[in-house]
């Protein structure tokens, strides 16, 4: 990712726009977008506050835009206006001391972060880009350069989840961090914490299922208590509470099953969608040994019969062949308990070992 050395100085960007220094600042960054960006014609995407790098405008209509409304909160950085160049070649060096956070939302937004022609994508996915880009840009604490907020947060919730801490002492751990050095940038609580990765798409959908594996509790059967075909009840019934001798005690359902759903066609467009994986989904074909000796499923019997059966999917190697399997073990770690969870897991066999 090469940064463009002509950029102005951005001191303005923060001022009254009615300001002498903000409108001849506004007049530097059209001069730099025209000069260094991608214009279309005439036109360039108005990175002011209600077009938020959506539509495309004349100079002219960008200039008032910009006066009026402002910039988009978040675009510190123009990388739409010719601040840089993204370079997409993984094979590229590249410095692995640090967290590469804005490759990872150019990958993940890549229609709003590198958007050709008009932007066709709900105005909720450039919100979610420039909110999470804000947030890259801030500093962990005055003078920090080796994290920023999001990236700092993003690998402490990283320990959260191989450690299998709790979401109280995440925000208890926080808490306490913001207590001992109030400059420290970072979010107060878990639940901030999550609603930040889940705006990189990594969110799952919980739905509730009949505890006999009967059917889901989804679309019009959402609000349905008892299973179509066995009767048994979506939530664990619980003794009721006398509510005179515990008042305060509200009545909360427990589903008696749950099934947890991460979407695979979205999954699946991120292997695309990544500098880091896109060429790994073709190594199989074009980099592995065909030596006849085995090292990968490509190797394997069942993929050759699989390309022989199936000739028009085997001619582009870039189709992702997916290994399912499934087992069922108890997270508390103890087998007094009867809970259990299954996961279902899907592996991608195009990738290298």
């Amino acid at each position: 990712m090469a940064r463009n050395s002509n950029i102005p100085s951005k001191d303005w960007m923060d001022l009254a726009r009615y300001s002498k220094p903000y409108i001849d600042g506004v007049e530097s960054f059209l001069d730099f977008a025209y000069s260094y960006g991608d214009p279309q014609g005439q036109e360039i995407q108005c990175p002011c506050a209600k077009c938020c790098n959506i539509r495309w405008t004349q100079r002219n209509v960008v200039y008032d835009h910009l006066i009026c409304y402002g910039f988009v909160k978040g675009y510190t950085r123009w990388i739409n206006h010719g601040e840089w160049d993204i370079k997409l070649n993984v094979d590229d060096d590249m410095d692995y001391s640090r967290d590469d956070i804005d490759g990872l939302l150019n990958d993940q937004f890549r229609d709003v972060a590198q958007a050709e022609g008009v932007y066709d994508g709900p105005n909720e996915d450039a919100k979610k880009y420039y909110n999470l880009f804000e947030e890259a840009s801030q500093e962990l604490y005055p003078g920090c350069t080796g994290f920023s907020k999001l990236s700092f947060t993003f690998r402490l919730y990283l320990l959260k989840c191989l450690h299998g801490w709790s979401n109280e002492s995440f925000t208890s751990l926080l808490e306490l961090l913001k207590e001992a050095m109030l400059e420290l940038n970072i979010p107060p609580s878990y639940n901030k914490t999550k609603s930040m990765v889940k705006n990189l798409g990594l969110d799952y959908e919980k739905i509730d299922a009949c505890p006999n594996d009967c059917m889901l509790f989804r679309n019009d059967h959402k609000d349905d208590e008892f299973c179509h075909t066995c009767g048994a009840s979506q939530y664990i019934k619980n003794p009721k509470v006398d509510s005179e001798v515990e008042p305060s005690k509200k009545s909360h359902r427990v589903s008696a099953k749950t099934l947890r759903h991460f979407p695979l066609i979205s999954r699946l467009k991120r292997l695309f969608m990544c500098s880091k994986t896109v060429d790994s989904l073709r190594w199989h074909d074009e980099e592995r040994s065909k030596d006849g000796k085995l090292r990968h499923p490509a190797d394997g019997q069942a993929w050759k019969d699989f390309d022989r059966l199936h000739p028009f999917f085997a001619q582009d190697s870039r189709n992702v062949r997916l290994g399912l399997a499934s087992d069922g073990f108890n997270p508390f770690r103890t087998m007094s308990i009867s809970h259990s969870t299954w996961p279902v897991m899907l592996m991608a066999y195009n990738l290298p070992p």
